[in-house]
């Protein structure tokens, strides 16, 4: 068994810096629903979440009943949108460069499904870089806050909870991340997470480690003293 831990990379706000689109489309499309939503809520009660989620929240909290082409119509506006303005979070090159050269293993695992995952890595460069593996949600049956994809993802890549080390940058994935056992490091680097609240509600959820610097990541294990030998 390797020394060094898997580092399990959720994509969207972590590889790719996709929330604020993510974001924007829902708010857009849930506006033609009737359903108006402030920046600060929508990134509150959505962000980390699949598109599925989103809406049973959205039934749940709001008592809306969305129509059933949301989803569709979210997902092809957002696919859009990504083809034109997706970019890889700042830092995230560097960080696999260092992850490889020190004998590292790592994966993805994602809320998304896997056409948003390897659509979102390859129009930012990034899909031979780490694909494969990638984890879906669709692939287990709870999404985040539960702990079902990161304990799917580290049996598949052979690998103990304990052993792990999970790259998260919302609340849901630090909720999975800790839930699963595994070690929770909080990357705040994404525009969507300068927000004072959101960084607050990080803090609350204690997180293993903070930082805002992807491409310092190798540095950041190695000074929490993740890596043995």
């Amino acid at each position: 068994m390797s020394s060094k831990p898997l580092v399990i990379f959720d994509c969207d706000g972590v590889l790719v810096d996709s929330e604020p689109i993510s974001l924007g489309t829902l708010r857009e499309v849930l506006a033609e629903d009737g359903l108006l939503l402030s920046e600060d809520d929508t990134r509150r009660r959505f962000l980390g979440r699949s598109i599925a989620k989103m809406v049973k929240v959205i039934e749940q909290e709001y008592g809306l009943s969305i129509g059933d082409d949301l989803e569709e119509r979210m997902r092809a506006r957002l696919y859009a949108r990504f083809r034109a303005e997706l970019k890889p979070t700042q830092g995230v090159v560097s960080a696999w460069d260092a992850l490889k050269a020190a004998g590292f293993s790592w994966c993805v695992a994602s809320s998304s499904k896997p056409e948003r995952i390897r659509l979102s890595l390859e129009v930012t460069g990034l899909l031979p870089r780490f694909c494969p593996p990638l984890y879906s949600a669709t692939m287990v049956k709870n999404g985040k806050p539960a702990p079902d994809l990161f304990l799917y993802a580290a049996e598949n890549m052979g690998r103990n909870p304990e052993d792990c080390i999970v790259i998260e940058d919302s609340p849901a994935g630090i909720e999975a991340a800790k839930a699963a056992g595994m070690k929770a490091f909080a990357y705040l680097g994404g525009s969507h997470a300068l927000a004072a609240d959101h960084r607050q509600e990080i803090a609350r959820l204690e997180p293993d480690l903070m930082f805002d610097a992807m491409d310092e990541l190798v540095q950041r294990i190695r000074e929490a003293g993740e890596e043995q030998g």
